[in-house]
């Protein structure tokens, strides 16, 4: 199996550093970038419902799902640090195939519905700064399509610069709000005690909690932490298990002081006058002016909510190339990966709000982290047996306190959660014209989901899970020739993109050259940094990909075959000729991955294009 985001993968060093803060601080970052998940706009429109309807009451739920969300957050780090595997990868190697995609198609989901919350707070927020209207504003989100390609370009260090940047803003917004708002210190400490006030709370509690823990953070989480490279060792193991829970502790805590501080704001502001009502970003931010008097207060709520959205959006983007990368060890190209993410978010909200208007954004985000929170439980579950697993940790397995306390957080986030079903499928059963078609479609589909469920709770206490192998590593390609054939190409120029496909073009090259040829091995980087500065470029993904090909070398030379690499800059299509036209060689065997058509757009082709421009015979293998 592949690398977690292999283009920044172990691209930070944390040795040789001559301080002990100077350490600490090379670790310092992933969380950051995870924080930011915990107070994207979804987070926003529960808040502000909680504080309005029940002031100060709910805020215990914040805190609780603080604490909860510092728990998890720890054994995904944990997972990533020491095995070297993301939640998906490691989910992979475990389940079936079949629960695979069935896991892959929930999590693609809690990535759609936090991309949504996202869309539609960048949207409010451009709206509210710009008086652009909100179905403009929703289709500009898509610009920031290639944000993301420009920050992994430079580096996972200056990402997290970036996002760091954009977490401080949010946070100075919301230290000047608390001053503007004053507050009732009493009645905030008090909503620190425990307590429901009715039914409709615990909709916007699960909402909370939905909002806070977020099922694509642990998957994210469990992929930056592998962005360090650091000593592998007991000792060096150890130390990153600790710098990191510091840099999540540190992190986690100011996402809960930016949702307590949106929870008290309402509170302070809306159900102290009365507006118990207030759930909508848009009416929040036109009642502030005139009830905190300060025209300062909706300006910086605006560029605070396009800041969290900006942020967030990211991440999200990440996570999901992660959850495809892993679960189906499948790479597309980064851009179709985040338009494909985008727009997924963009039509439901952009016809929803056609037909419904604008006052229905608050329902929408606060129903985007309701199906969050729905997710939950099908991502902490097989996290904890992970992180669980002697074997599989290596002896850094979490104890028994730490399992308990896992299994107690994870039974409450799946209690909520069930009772939330429950009482939804219920309603819409007392009240649905056609309730038999409801009894043969939603009922059955919460059932399959409980089974499921319970299947991925009981079964690694009842049968040990296998891992499941696999590795597609250069060192493990199954490479065959016959030392007694009579061979006729001397001079065999292979394309190589470090797939399952080089297996099968490798092997038929061998069949052409056998021991005695040369074989060229060709690869192109095709970065967005690779487009725009050809060889000069320096980026992280394309010291892997010369990693990549050097291992390819030494591996092919040990087993006696006389092996040359060259690296290519920009477009295969174009590349590739330039190479074979400038060389010497008889022929040029590419492996293909058997699609046509669409997939064609969305895994990119060389073979059409390159064929016309060389002048050597092309030999190409499908996997």
């Amino acid at each position: 199996m592949g690398k977690s985001l292999e283009e920044v993968h172990q691209s930070v060093s944390t040795q040789n550093k001559k301080s002990v803060f100077r350490k600490i601080l090379a670790f310092f970052g992933p969380a950051y970038l995870i924080s930011v998940g915990y107070m994207d706009p979804g987070n926003w429109a529960t808040d502000i419902a909680g504080g309005s309807q029940f002031g100060y009451a709910l805020l215990w739920v914040l805190l609780m799902s603080n604490m909860m969300a510092l728990l998890l957050q720890s054994l995904s780090a944990r997972l990533g640090i020491v095995t070297q595997r993301d939640l998906a990868q490691a989910s992979r190697e475990t389940y079936s195939p079949f629960i695979n995609y069935i896991l892959y198609f929930l999590a693609e989901i809690a990535i759609a519905a936090c991309d949504l919350a996202e869309v539609l707070g960048m949207a409010i927020g451009i709206n509210l700064l710009f008086d652009i209207p909100l179905i403009e504003g929703v289709i500009i989100t898509v610009l920031d399509t290639f944000l993301l390609l420009f920050l992994i370009n430079k580096g996972i260090r200056k990402m997290e610069a970036f996002i760091i940047v954009l977490v401080v803003i949010i946070g100075l917004s919301f230290i000047f709000e608390m001053i503007f708002a004053q507050p009732e210190m009493g009645k905030v400490i008090y909503g620190l005690i425990p307590s429901m006030p009715n039914e409709a709370a615990l909709y916007i509690a699960i909402g909370i909690i939905g909002a806070t823990v977020m099922p694509h953070n642990l998957y994210l989480h469990s992929s930056l932490v592998q962005t360090r490279n650091f000593d592998r060792s007991n000792a060096g193991i150890k130390q990153a298990l600790k710098y990191n829970f510091i840099d999540s502790t540190i992190a986690l805590n100011l996402a809960f002081f930016v949702n307590a501080a949106i929870l008290i704001l309402a509170a302070a502001t809306f159900y102290k006058n009365g507006m118990f009502e207030v759930a909508e970003i848009q009416d929040a931010h036109r009642f502030l002016a005139p009830l905190l008097g300060s025209k300062w207060a909706p300006i910086l709520f605006a560029v605070a909510l396009i800041a969290a959205g900006q942020s967030s959006t990211v991440t999200g983007t990440l996570a999901g190339q992660i959850i495809m990368e892993g679960y189906l060890n499948l790479r597309i190209q980064p851009w179709v990966r985040r338009i494909i993410t985008r727009l997924i978010a963009i039509v439901p909200a952009v016809i929803v709000i056609s037909i419904f208007g604008e006052s229905v954004t608050g329902k929408l985000l606060i129903l985007s982290q309701v199906i969050l929170s729905l997710q939950l439980g099908f991502a902490i579950i097989p996290l904890i047996h992970f992180v669980s697993d002697k074997s599989k940790m290596k002896g850094f397995h979490i104890g028994k306190v730490t399992q308990i306390a896992s299994w107690i957080v994870a039974t409450i986030i799946v209690s909520l959660n069930a009772k939330l079903v429950f009482d939804e499928i219920n309603g819409w059963l007392e009240t649905s014209d056609n309730p038999i078609v409801l009894w043969f479609t939603v009922v059955p589909l919460a059932f399959g989901f409980l089974i499921l469920l319970l299947y991925i709770v009981f079964k690694p206490f009842i049968v040990k899970p296998k891992t499941r192998i696999l590795n597609h590593s250069p060192h493990n390609l199954k490479l065959q020739f016959s030392k007694t054939a009579i061979y006729s190409k001397k001079n065999i120029a292979v394309s190589v993109d470090f797939s399952s496909a080089d297996e099968v073009a490798l092997n038929n090259a061998f069949q052409l050259g056998g021991i005695d040829a040369k074989y060229t091995l060709i690869h192109v980087v095709e970065t967005v940094g690779a487009l725009v500065y050809g060889e000069n470029i320096d980026d992280h993904e394309t010291l892997i990909d010369e990693k990549l090909l050097n291992e390819y070398k030494e591996m092919l030379s040990e087993k006696g075959f006389k092996v040359e690499i060259q690296l290519g800059f920009g477009k295969p299509n174009k590349v590739i000729p330039t190479i074979i036209n400038e060389g010497n060689f008889d022929i040029l065997v590419m492996g293909t991955h058997g699609h046509t058509g669409f997939k064609d757009l969305i895994f990119g082709t060389t073979v059409d294009k390159l064929r016309h421009k060389i002048t050597i015979p092309l030999l190409v293998v499908k996997n």
